[in-house]
């Protein structure tokens, strides 16, 4: 996909599910058009830095091992710790290299959820990664009254050509329910509104039942955290929660990530779902994320689009708001055939 704007955005990020980072095991990740190296010391602490060692270039991620807090390169033992500087030479141990260091992600875990912060020049968090029991005044919730969203109700799309932008751009867009997910009704833009970092929207279905046209069966409140990720709460006739997230990869290419949390049985203390309730969730509830990606896969970026007048204003506001997470210029002639 071609796009006018970069895809090193700025932004929290999110990189895959606590469960995957086993203690004392490196993993290799590709974001950003960078290697890193994922890493969880011998104290549970995750760590996500360059991939490269800073000696002579060999992968961390490809037979590193991880010794203490640090992760040791496999081709001459040399150590680097978690604020990326070489601790350890081993054959001059009194004397590590000091002045070499690898870039370092923030890293934050949140309900089974590993995000990074990336900024395309290093800056640090420009603001904090939000909780999606915390989010939505109101609807307060435990992460202990939800089955657990990794594995059962986790999915994964790898390098697939989409933008953030372009997944952010289904949040004014309530009218692509009934044609491309196949709701039963016509949804309804209720109510949107940027604030600062965020862009918020509230989606309602109206109830059939009911006489009266502003009565609705299902809400959906939804709000952006730059371009990363939104955190949804669903409130009415479903009331779980979801964290849909998009990380570029290379120009060009994402992964998409879906979590579902959904409400435990009354009674119930497992964190594991039970058959039935697995089955329910993966029928109804995670097919959507591959209906979205029929769209995603072959759509063109059309930068004047002829809009409605009913998702003109919030369209444009969302483009507008996006731009602030743009702090390199694009890549020209990007494209990604799919």
């Amino acid at each position: 996909m071609k796009v006018p704007f970069t895809w090193k955005v700025t932004g929290w990020f999110m990189v895959g599910w606590s469960p995957e980072f086993l203690v004392g095991e490196v993993k290799p990740l590709r974001y950003f058009g960078e290697d890193w190296v994922a890493y969880r010391d011998e104290s549970g602490e995750l760590h996500i830095m360059s991939a490269h060692c800073r000696h002579l270039g060999a992968s961390l991620a490809h037979g590193g091992k991880v010794v203490g807090d640090c992760v040791e390169c496999p081709f001459h033992g040399w150590r680097w710790g978690p604020d990326g500087s070489n601790t350890y030479i081993p054959y001059q141990p009194d004397r590590p290299n000091r002045a070499l260091k690898l870039r370092v992600l923030p890293v934050e875990e949140q309900n089974d959820c590993v995000f990074v912060w990336h900024h395309p020049e290093g800056g640090e968090p420009q603001w904090n990664l939000p909780d999606v029991f915390r989010k939505f005044p109101g609807l307060d919730a435990e992460a202990s009254d939800f089955y657990r969203p990794y594995p059962e109700f986790a999915r994964v799309a790898n390098d697939e050509p989409v933008h953030p932008q372009i997944v952010a751009e289904n949040g004014p867009d309530s009218a692509h329910f009934f044609y491309v997910h196949g709701a039963t009704v016509r949804p309804i833009c209720l109510n949107w509104e940027v604030v600062d970092e965020e862009w918020r929207f509230l989606t309602g279905w109206p109830d059939v039942d009911s006489d009266d046209p502003n009565t609705m069966a299902l809400k959906i409140h939804s709000h952006y955290s730059g371009l990363g990720f939104a955190m949804s709460a669903f409130e009415g006739a479903a009331k779980y929660r979801l964290i849909f997230a998009c990380t570029p990869v290379d120009d060009g290419l994402s992964n998409l990530f879906y979590s579902i949390w959904w409400p435990k049985v009354a009674g119930e203390t497992s964190d594991v779902p039970p058959a039935e309730v697995k089955k329910h969730v993966e029928q109804r509830y995670l097919r959507t994320i591959w209906e979205d990606l029929d769209i995603w896969r072959y759509q063109e970026y059309v930068e004047r689009p002829a809009l409605s007048k009913e998702d003109a204003k919030p369209y444009m506001a969302l483009r507008k708001w996006a731009t602030q997470f743009y702090d390199v210029p694009p890549v020209e002639d990007t494209v990604t055939t799919g």
